[in-house]
């Protein structure tokens, strides 16, 4: 795997050289090494824990080895992949063993079924601390679990994309993925969250840093075309589009894998397998906020909202009052 990540006395030097110089024509290196890492973003609730359980399960029916790391505090990326069944992990696990000051093993926190190796990071509940600090932690502790001698052909990480705290832009700022892939749907909150994600890869290529787009997944796809026009507008290509369909949505809330060749959906997900595999990490050209509106109909957006500014008065309401002008008035000659 890759062993080259930069430390963050170097990290934050890039930052601070960044006013003084421009990288953005760097020319990059290829992957070193035969594992892929992958960051999967998209916003909550969008679909990507249903995509990566049944994208990884297909690569391993397809003799792939692969590894499922769930990075969302919810914990929900290996649900459908164990049936619904919770995974214990990391976060837990970890504070468990060492306040019985034993040693947490992979056996603890590392599952699998059906080929796919898979783990869930965890983090704090609700007001009990910061996820994107429970998301480098508990990669520190992967890394003390061996991490970077692990042999797997793909290493996929589910991350939630509307949080923008440091911890969730961890694969792209510190270069721990080679690429990353967004799922979003034909709305525009989604696509916000697949924009900001763009910007961000944008933001940390121009400092020197290597993670591309490789694509985007549409999930429950209407054919309304807004998420193709998306991709269309900041140059990545779709990956695959998985239709709104009352089938998918029952097995997905029902836990049923459906990416296996036993599946009628099997062939999409053998499709996205072989594009995701082969998809190369590109440079996106991220919208501004009047750009990524202009993909909707203005009557759907308020896009035809003009700005009124507020007054003084405006904001004193009923205790607004007149006061005396200094102003010298000259009557017209």
């Amino acid at each position: 795997m890759k062993d080259d990540i930069p430390n963050l006395k170097d990290f934050y030097q890039r930052l601070r050289d960044e006013a003084h110089q421009d990288l953005a024509d760097i020319v990059t290196e290829e992957p070193k090494s035969k594992t892929q890492i992958i960051a999967i973003y998209g916003k909550g609730g969008i679909g990507k824990s249903f995509t990566l359980a049944n994208l990884s399960h297909m690569m391993a029916e397809r003799g792939k080895r692969v590894l499922l790391i769930g990075c969302d505090p919810k914990s929900d990326t290996t649900s459908l992949l164990f049936g619904g069944k919770a995974c214990p992990t990391i976060i837990e696990t970890s504070t468990k063993k060492n306040l019985a000051g034993e040693p947490v093993k992979i056996g603890d926190v590392c599952f699998k079924r059906g080929g796919v190796f898979a783990m869930e990071l965890g983090g704090p509940e609700v007001g009990r601390g910061c996820g994107g600090r429970g998301i480098i932690h508990g990669f520190e502790l992967l890394e003390k679990l061996g991490f970077h001698d692990w042999d797997f052909d793909y290493v996929l990480l589910d991350f939630l994309g509307d949080v923008v705290c440091g911890g969730f832009g961890l694969p792209i700022a510190r270069d721990m993925a080679q690429k990353v892939i967004l799922v979003t749907s034909n709305d525009l909150q989604s696509l916000y969250v697949a924009n900001n994600v763009c910007s961000a890869v944008e933001y940390f290529r121009k400092l020197g840093g290597n993670v591309g787009v490789a694509g985007l997944v549409i999930n429950k796809d209407d054919h309304s075309g807004e998420a193709q026009a998306f991709a269309k507008s900041v140059n990545i290509p779709v990956l695959a589009a998985i239709l709104q369909d009352d089938d998918l949505r029952k097995k997905s809330a029902n836990y049923q894998i459906v990416g296996t060749a036993q599946s009628q959906w099997g062939d999409l997900f053998a499709e996205l397998a072989d594009a995701v595999s082969i998809a190369p990490p590109v440079r996106p050209d991220p919208l501004d906020q009047d750009g990524l509106l202009a993909l909707f109909d203005s009557k759907d957006t308020g896009g035809d909202i003009v700005l009124e500014p507020a007054t003084d008065e405006d904001m004193r309401g009923k205790y607004a009052a007149p006061k005396a002008s200094l102003e010298v008035v000259y009557d017209e000659a």
